[in-house]
């Protein structure tokens, strides 16, 4: 009975230490490998064409950011610029590369100008509704103020005008009133004028309510029209030349 004890008892201290050896060997993972980027080159300024290099690159991106771009895809920007030295054929010809960077910068203008395109907005869409006043296929509204009986100018008329230009808050930015009429060519002002002055006989006022499209659009003009300032014109048509 001792012997067979004694067996069991060395049979399970060897399975004991079988299973210890197990565990250990699962309890251990192997070392992570530890991974470094390699430190960025620092860039000196050796020679003319370093420095002129760098004030290429500043001057395109202080120019760019006055203009409202604050980031660019610089992998691209950089191919650009070594296609066009290396002569390559372009990803995109001079016409689309225009249209491409007209459309980011109207992308950041109207960002920009947000609240403005809003107001205009907001109020053509509730003024179209007031009694009397009509609105044109283009979005031109107006209101006849006093209606003429005269004749009516074409495109290439000139025409004698007085008038009063307004914002939507009321402020009154431009105005002949207390000197003689304007003498303008109906085809040379902004589109709203020129369509506007073409449904006007002689003899009569309208007010006009011209979205920034018939406008000023996204440059504005001086510093009172905002980009994309909705306007306000009384015009009375003096005379048809």
């Amino acid at each position: 009975m001792k012997k067979t004890s004694l067996a069991l008892a060395c049979c399970l201290a060897a399975f004991g230490a079988t299973a210890q050896t197990k565990r250990t060997t699962v309890a251990k993972k192997p070392a992570a490998k530890v991974t470094t980027k390699p430190a960025a080159p620092v860039l000196t300024l050796k020679n003319t064409l370093d420095s002129a290099s760098y004030s290429f690159g500043s001057s395109m991106g202080t120019g760019l950011k006055s203009n409202g771009i604050t980031t660019l895809n610089y992998d691209l920007l950089l191919k650009g610029l070594k296609d066009a030295f290396a002569d390559k054929d372009m990803m995109l010809d001079r016409t689309q590369a225009q249209e491409a960077i007209n459309n980011l910068f109207m992308e950041k203008s109207k960002s920009k100008f947000a609240a403005v395109i809003e107001e205009g907005r907001a109020f053509l869409e509730n003024n179209k509704k007031v009694d009397g006043v009509k609105t044109t296929a283009s979005g031109l509204q107006y209101f006849v103020v006093k209606a003429g009986n005269g004749p009516k100018p074409s495109a290439d008329a000139t025409v004698l005008v007085n008038y009063k230009g307004r914002l939507l808050n009321g402020k009154q930015f431009d105005s002949n009133e207390g000197r003689e009429p304007v003498e303008l060519n109906v085809g040379g002002v902004i589109r709203g004028w020129t369509e506007g002055l073409q449904l006007m006989n002689e003899g009569s006022t309208y007010r006009f309510f011209i979205p920034s499209a018939l406008a000023y659009g996204e440059r504005g003009a001086g510093q009172n029209i905002m980009p994309y300032s909705t306007l306000i014109f009384e015009v009375e048509l003096v005379k048809v030349k």
